[in-house]
């Protein structure tokens, strides 16, 4: 497999990890914690995938490197999983908060759904790690080794 079809089978796995992972957490997180309405969700979803289209794969990029620092501090599980949960917070908290603010969430909702995400993303980090994980074996990402194994 050529080097371009690798990449672009790496940016198709973390788009559609991303963007299924997203639209689905996301959706619950808005209606049942963050008290949106489901048209405010749906639209914050809709508006979601493009731009997670846009950010999947730089994530995965930016993920990679967290795995790879967690992997020079410990071989342990733990450290992969606090690196997981410490890069989804740090990368998907403002780009959230951005989203929501250009569907016409005011600030007390937009304030409530990204404090929420980060609580739940203690959760939500991990779990898309591991999602991430599959879809890139999924997809069949050439010299992709699960994320260096969660021993």
């Amino acid at each position: 497999m050529s080097l371009y079809a690798s990449r672009l089978r790496h940016a198709a796995a973390d788009t559609f990890a991303m963007v299924v992972y997203c639209f689905v957490v996301g959706m619950l997180i808005e209606i049942f914690i963050s008290g949106m309405s489901f048209e405010q969700s749906l639209s914050s979803r809709l508006v979601s995938i493009p731009v997670n289209i846009l950010i999947a794969w730089p994530y995965g990029i930016y993920r990679d490197g967290f795995m790879r620092l967690a992997r020079r501090i410990t071989p342990r599980s733990w450290g992969k999983t606090l690196a997981d949960v410490f890069a989804y917070i740090t990368f998907q908290s403002p780009v959230y908060a951005a989203i929501l603010w250009s569907v016409g969430a005011d600030m007390t909702q937009i304030m409530a759904a990204v404090s929420s995400n980060m609580v739940v993303s203690m959760l939500m980090g991990a779990a898309y790690g591991y999602f991430l994980d599959y879809c890139r074996r999924l997809f069949r990402v050439t010299g992709y080794t699960r994320a260096e194994t969660r021993a």
